[in-house]
């Protein structure tokens, strides 16, 4: 019934989508069709555009002084369609029922670009096949304008959904589907082979998928020249917990252009992994390996091998780093400007030194639960480390009032400093405050304020 509706239409119903709690448009008149009444959770719903002028019995109609005085009437189309690029997709659906002008512009294909739903409950399968199927209208089973889908949080979305982007959405740039943990390797392989241009996946805490690839069938039709090469760059993976070594492996041979990879909290990865990913992604400018505890100072002298195309590293609770793995980055990774190395305990003085006097240009350092890490470390940052803007030294047992203000006397553009748990006294933090003026400190010392 909904097909023939939007057949009949001169302009075709919007796709609608209701929170819960939404009961207007179901006793409205105005609606023609609806894809389900199920209660007690958010479905898509189609219906024919609102007439022109309101017609509900029970809705006194303004006079027509008081509708030429809305300020709303006045502002020209172009106005009204930059208002409606701020709204997410469900508001702006629910503006498309205010009048023929606004069902109109809520159209506009420059703002169904990005698609972006969120909520546990929402049926967001049915809800990408409605919006899917409206904009696909012009051009039939094809959605050219659609660049970027975010449904981050959605749990009810399932490989069917992720069917409907693939082969409705040959232009998708941009794919977030954290948090959605009913999908599969097999619906991302269909995302990834039927949208070329993708270059940005955020599939963190989908604990099934434990690989990124080409279809078989995707596979076979590319010519040798071309490969077997997926065009992503940005890949966050955090929280698949099931991706190993041999995963990481087919993601490296797949997406050799990779320049920003998060792997956090990905337990089952090894050094060996990370040697697979070095032979294949030369580019990465940003790494995150955190919580992976069999990653060691081996897996650093394979990272190192990024030389000065890496920029940010976290190695967080990565209890098998030392000063080693350390002086491997710093040896080679001159241009690192971001390393948050909380937790790793075995990092020393040495090691703070030996990073300190090669990364002079680091930004942002995170040492941590590091506490081997004394006043000496923190002398040289502060006597060569100048641009340093955030340092974390939280729970650090050695630190003491005089290593902070060695920082202050020399890093003026410090931002961010956390000392939290850690014995300072409240004349060191109001040192640093008098020197580094713009600095936020995060401490536990109840005298300073």
């Amino acid at each position: 019934d909904s097909d023939l509706s939007m057949r009949t239409l001169s302009t075709p119903s919007p796709a609608l989508i209701f929170p819960p709690s939404s009961h207007g448009f179901q006793n409205g008149q105005g609606s023609s069709t609806s894809s389900s009444s199920v209660t007690g959770e958010t479905v898509a719903m189609v219906h024919s555009p609102p007439p022109t002028r309101l017609t509900h019995p029970l809705i006194r109609l303004a006079s027509k002084h008081q509708k030429e005085q809305a300020n709303i009437d006045r502002l020209p189309d172009h106005s009204m369609v930059h208002i409606f690029s701020f709204l997410p997709t469900n508001q702006l659906c629910r503006c498309a029922r205010v009048c023929r002008r606004w069902y109109n512009l809520a159209w506009d294909p420059r703002l169904w670009r990005t698609i972006r739903l969120t909520g546990e409950t929402i049926n967001v399968d049915r809800a990408l096949k409605v919006l899917t199927r409206r904009l696909c209208q012009d051009t039939p089973n094809v959605c050219l304008m659609l660049e970027t889908v975010i449904v981050s949080g959605c749990r009810r979305l399932t490989d069917r959904g992720l069917y409907t982007i693939a082969q409705c959405c040959p232009e998708l740039r941009r794919l977030e589907v954290s948090g959605c943990y009913n999908i599969s390797n097999e619906a991302v392989f269909d995302v990834v082979s039927l949208c070329p241009n993708l270059e940005h996946l955020d599939v963190s805490g989908c604990s099934k998928v434990t690989c990124i690839s080409l279809t078989r069938e995707a596979s076979i039709k590319l010519s040798p020249l071309h490969g077997k090469q997926i065009s992503i760059r940005y890949l966050d993976m955090t929280d698949c917990f099931v991706l190993e070594d041999e995963g990481l492996h087919t993601i490296a041979a797949h997406c050799t252009q990779l320049t920003h990879l998060y792997l956090r909290r990905c337990v089952r990865i090894t050094d060996e992994g990370l040697r697979y990913l070095m032979i294949y992604c030369t580019s990465i400018k940003e790494l995150s390996v955190s919580d992976c505890r069999f990653v060691s100072d081996f897996g650093m002298r394979e990272i190192a091998k990024l030389e000065s195309r890496l920029r940010y590293l976290s190695i967080a609770h990565c209890g098998r780093i030392t000063d080693v793995g350390i002086r491997y980055i710093a040896k080679y990774c001159s241009k690192l400007r971001y390393l948050n190395a909380r937790g790793c305990e075995g990092i020393t003085d040495h090691g703070v030194e030996y990073l300190a006097k090669n990364c002079t240009k680091l930004k942002s350092l995170d040492i941590g639960k590091c506490p081997l890490v004394s006043d000496t470390g923190l002398e040289f940052l502060a006597l060569n480390c100048f641009n340093l803007k955030r340092l974390s030294l939280k729970s650090c047992e050695s630190i003491t009032g005089q290593g902070l203000q060695i920082v202050a006397a020399n890093c003026f553009d410090l931002q961010m400093l956390n000392v939290q748990d850690c014995d300072v006294s409240v004349d060191a933090l109001r040192f640093v405050k008098r020197h580094c003026k713009r600095c936020i400190i995060e401490h536990t010392n109840p005298a300073f304020f």
